[in-house]
Parts: C-alpha cells; structure tokens; sequence
C-alpha cells in the first residue's frame, strides 16, 4: 500500500520550497516598500505615527496618496494570488507530477510574480507588463489546482 507522500518526488518537492520561500521573501519585502514609500511621501495612515510641527500642529492621516496605494494594491494582489499557490502547490505535489513540468511551473509562478510587483510598484510599466505577468502566474496556478482536482477526482 502506497501513501500519497511517496508521491513527492524529492527533488520537485525541494524547488517548491525554495520558490516558496523566495516569494515569502518578497512578501515581507512589501511591507518594507510600503514603509518607505510612506516616509518618503511624509504620507502616514495613524496619528501616532506623524510628528507634530514644531508650531504644535500636528497633521492628519491620509489615505488616499497614489503612490502609496499603488504598493499597497500591489501587496494586496500577492495576498489574493501568492496564498493560493502555496496551498494547490503543495497539493499539486502530491499528485506525483512530472518533475520537469512542476519544476518550471513553480519557478514560472515565482518569476512571474516578482516581474508583477516590479512593473506595478517599483519601476511602473504600463499595460500590458502587469497583466502579463499576472497572467502567467494565475494560468500555472489555475492548472495545477485542476490537474490536482481531477487526480483526487
């Protein structure tokens, strides 16, 4: 009797990891380009977290600066597309796929996904760059989540 584990090829399994990690990397990245466009726009969202003037005034939140939003929309897009991948990602492996076509379609969603935030948030480009890219990386996550479904089917 097999186990569903001994379907994870270990070589597969390890690239998964790795792409995995470097997409929490630039996840945690976001919030620190959040920040810095934050201070580099002088644009804070708390009051704790702007100094008053020196005439006692102190300024109001703001939430609406374009470039701030911008990343922000940004880190939003990888929560809504990045988690998924690292679920079916994981699920996928379980389906003893072909290690060639698992390895490129990991490392396509990674690759893709750092090209989404550079052409959205760091050195904006304008369509289709980001479409693209989003694109690339939705597709190889929607086929491994049917690819997975009608293993288990």
């Amino acid at each position: 009797m097999t186990t569903l584990l001994q379907n994870i090829n270990d070589e597969v399994f390890r690239t998964y990891i790795f792409w995995a990690a470097v997409l929490v990397v630039k996840m945690l990245a976001m919030s620190m380009l959040t920040g810095r466009q934050r201070f580099r726009k002088k644009v804070f969202a708390n009051q704790e977290d702007i100094k008053p003037s020196k005439k006692g005034t102190s300024a109001q939140p703001k939430f609406d600066d374009p470039d701030v939003e911008r990343v922000r929309r940004a880190h939003r897009n990888d929560l809504e597309n990045i988690l998924p991948y690292f679920t079916i990602g994981l699920l996928y492996l379980l389906t003893n796929p072909e290690p060639f076509i698992a390895i490129n379609l990991f490392r396509v969603v990674a690759i893709a996904r750092i090209l989404h935030t550079l052409v959205y948030a760091v050195v904006v480009i304008p369509q289709p760059a980001r479409g693209l890219s989003w694109g690339v990386a939705y597709a190889a996550t929607a086929y491994m989540a049917v690819k997975t479904a009608l293993f288990f089917l």
